[in-house]
């Protein structure tokens, strides 16, 4: 057991500088595609494929009311474009929030902010190498450039965080009260600028509250995308079809284990 005495340094020594360096690397991201549309374009662009891609891989899962609303979620609030405001929201609260919140939650905070940062650079080295810088390209394309990123510790570490952020949210939603607190912050979040942030944290409960329990969500996203990423990894030029064309042939057939 930590002593209470310690225990607050653990919060200042391990979560609160892990947010205060994403934040910052979140800050700068968003400041380059000000400075550049041509590359906010292009991330929209990538943003929407993946997005897409993600609907197709899922949307037998997406078909299932208990799940539907965890895979929106999952779309359009981690491929689902700019998300500049809600990270300006962020940035301004979260150092109050490192400050109130209880360690697991500072954590929560930490790991989702790590991914934020972590997926937007790994979107960024992606359109480095697509030639058209994501205009218009093939699945093979896509494959192509995935494999010369040379970045398979980052993409293990990006699905560790994804299937760590959904463990931790689906706890928190069992907390009645945290949920609770969580709405009654909903006018409060607004009067003071926060609106984003709140829409996606309202978002993110409502979709785990409704799974009521999300061991075989999660279990099936980290089995699927594993199954992608060493896939592509080891040479596949087509391990699902064109995201754009609207089939979803290569959707996984079957429910969620569990």
């Amino acid at each position: 057991m930590v002593p209470e005495a310690s225990e607050s340094a653990l919060r200042e020594s391990l979560p609160r500088p892990a947010i205060a360096h994403a934040l910052r690397r979140i800050a700068q991201q968003h400041a380059e595609r000000r400075a550049d549309p041509a590359l906010s374009r292009a991330l929209d662009r990538l943003g929407r494929w993946q997005s897409a891609r993600l609907g197709q891989t899922y949307a037998d899962l997406a078909r299932d009311p208990r799940y539907a609303e965890a895979i929106r979620f999952f779309r359009s609030d981690l491929y689902g474009g700019d998300f500049a405001q809600r990270d300006a929201d962020l940035a301004r609260a979260a150092p109050s929030m490192a400050r109130l919140l209880p360690e697991r939650l500072v954590a929560s905070l930490a790991r989702a902010l790590e991914l934020n940062a972590l997926s937007q650079e790994l979107d960024r080295k992606l359109l480095a190498r697509l030639s058209s810088r994501g205009d218009s390209f093939t699945v093979a394309q896509y494959c192509d450039a995935y494999r010369a990123m040379d970045a398979a510790h980052d993409r293990k570490r990006q699905l560790e965080l994804i299937h760590a952020f959904g463990i931790a949210l689906d706890a928190h939603v069992r907390k009645p009260l945290l949920y609770a607190a969580l709405v009654t912050m909903r006018r409060p979040a607004r009067a003071a600028g926060f609106a984003a942030l709140q829409s996606f944290l309202e978002r993110g409960f409502a979709a785990f509250r409704k799974m009521g329990g999300a061991d075989a969500f999660l279990a099936t996203i980290d089995e699927r995308e594993r199954r992608l990423m060493e896939g592509i990894f080891a040479g596949e030029s087509a391990p699902f079809a064109d995201p754009l064309a609207g089939s979803d042939r290569s959707s996984p057939r079957g429910k969620a284990r569990g």
